[in-house]
């Protein structure tokens, strides 16, 4: 099993280390093979050694079904104009959106990744408050698996390409005839399933502790039978955030900025607040390794500075080591 935890490739996130190469030690010290890289397209730092690269994340929208289909209305709908449509996707065409990720993924065969991550959600910054969805599942299945199978066209099947539950619309992990759907439709013939297990946790308001979210998780694993043999990676981390969504879910705020790049840091808060990426501390999590069987065990962990993340990763392991009685 390949252990990494995420990392951004960007000059600011590596700064506290010194280098690539002191954040590699770094890395194996904590018995992890290396990191699971996402590009910063605005602050990019690639210099890094394709040997600590033991995942990719490819790059994302959260909100880019619309954009994608060129639904003018919708979009209009989101954004003040063209102009904020452009500085948002970084261009105005649906081309635009499938340059960037093939951009991504050119850079990430350099590195020669043993597999990709892509988000198979739609989410705009107003649903992320009312819970009101614009598209359903299968909408939002039917656009990433077009685009996927644009995306990988002749690509040479050296990697795994994992398709990442979230709990917004789109793949949530928790009906298995629509992973079913997903995963027959994309042609890239080494395709399987990034569980992350705190976003299953906030698929399901009812979680109140790390328990019952434990118990969630495996009891989505068993209901997927023979398809859970498809879970090739786990994202490894708990969020038990209902309580707050309960509280907070429901409607825009009164203030919510109309602009989109204030909009989004006003959200970003909320956002973390429902999915929370924090280390386990339960020992008995080690029951989703063992049932999932993962080849990428990934430690998705956030903090607000890159070495208390470290720490974080730490401590989940050793929450692991007591959960296997070592």
């Amino acid at each position: 099993m390949i252990q990494s935890t995420n990392f951004p490739l960007s000059s600011y996130c590596i700064k506290p280390f010194g280098s690539w190469d002191k954040l590699a030690e770094e890395i194996k010290a904590l018995g992890l093979d290396g990191i699971e890289g996402i590009a910063d397209p605005d602050d990019l730092d690639d210099t890094l050694s394709p040997s600590l690269v033991s995942g990719w994340h490819m790059t994302f929208y959260p909100d880019w079904l619309d954009f994608w289909r060129h639904d003018e209305k919708a979009l209009l709908r989101k954004f003040r104009s063209w102009e904020e449509i452009g500085q948002v996707y970084r261009g105005t065409q649906p081309e635009d959106l499938m340059r960037q990720f093939r951009d991504d993924l050119a850079l990430a065969l350099r590195y020669r990744p043993p597999y990709m991550v892509f988000h198979v959600s739609d989410v705009s910054l107003e649903e992320g408050y009312t819970y009101k969805w614009f598209h359903t599942d299968k909408e939002v299945l039917d656009g990433a698996i077009d685009f996927i199978n644009i995306l990988l066209d002749g690509a040479e099947p050296t990697f795994d390409f994992l398709v990442e539950n979230q709990w917004w619309p789109g793949f949530t992990f928790t009906e298995p005839e629509k992973t079913e759907y997903l995963l027959s439709g994309i042609k890239y013939p080494r395709v399987g399933i990034m569980l992350d297990t705190g976003h299953l946790m906030n698929a399901n308001w009812s979680i109140r502790s790390q328990g019952d979210g434990i118990r969630y998780i495996l009891s989505m694993i068993e209901k997927h039978g023979e398809l859970a043999k498809r879970i090739y990676g786990v994202h490894f981390h708990q969020s038990v955030s209902g309580a707050y969504c309960r509280q907070a879910v429901g409607a825009v705020p009164a203030d919510f900025p109309r602009e989109y790049f204030p909009a989004f840091g006003y959200s970003y808060s909320h956002i973390q607040s429902i999915d929370r990426h924090r280390p386990w501390t339960d020992p008995e999590c080690v029951r989703i390794i063992d049932r999932a069987e993962p080849k990428y065990l990934t430690h998705e962990i956030s903090t607000s500075l890159k070495r208390p993340q470290l720490k974080a990763v730490g401590d989940q392991l050793r929450v692991i080591a007591k959960g296997y009685g070592k």
